[in-house]
């Protein structure tokens, strides 16, 4: 919040656990409580559960599954139903949500069946949600970024590309590669 406000933006916190339908509500509620109004809608929260089928737990396998897909699926459902509302008012709606999905979920990775499954169903997500919100006035995209982070050092394929002459700058976040992106809606 200091960085945005000190660049001259205004910012909120929400600690909502988006998880669940009650802490996507919150999320929602907070940020039109806080600036009377909702734009634009960024659906990035994520968590690695690393671990190859046969040692996967179910409770590895639900943590990502809910912070992934049913922390994109909850908030995009709160944020389409106040933009359906402005609609059906005949307030005019210009509104975006962006999905963050990964390469993963497009090419797979091996140790990431949950992470990957779940990026998968964002992507799937992405382009539904896209044809249905579009006559409500709200663009649905998702982008694949690709980067050398605090969630993808331990992977072998990163390691590998790190210990390349150049290779940790080439893909540090400052040159962040956006493998797909779905423009829908």
């Amino acid at each position: 919040i200091a960085a945005i406000e000190a660049a001259g933006g205004t910012a909120a916190a929400d600690s909502s656990d988006i998880s669940t339908d009650a802490g996507a509500k919150a999320l929602i509620d907070h940020a039109l409580a806080d600036f009377d109004r909702l734009d634009v809608l960024v659906n990035n929260a994520g968590i690695l559960r690393d671990r190859v089928l046969v040692t996967m737990s179910e409770a590895e396998w639900d943590a990502v599954i809910a912070v992934h897909l049913k922390g994109t699926f909850g908030p995009s459902r709160h944020a389409a139903l106040y933009w359906r509302e402005q609609s059906k008012s005949g307030a005019p709606v210009d509104a975006r949500i962006i999905n963050t999905t990964s390469a993963s979920g497009v090419f797979g990775n091996v140790g990431q069946s949950n992470y990957g499954a779940a990026k998968a169903g964002i992507a799937a997500f992405t382009i539904i949600t896209a044809m249905e919100l579009d006559r409500y006035g709200v663009t649905v995209n998702a982008v694949a970024p690709r980067a050398l982070t605090s969630m993808t050092e331990t992977l072998p394929r990163y390691q590998q590309i790190a210990a390349e002459p150049g290779g940790a700058e080439r893909i540090s976040p400052d040159h962040i590669s956006p493998v797909v992106v779905w423009l829908a809606g």
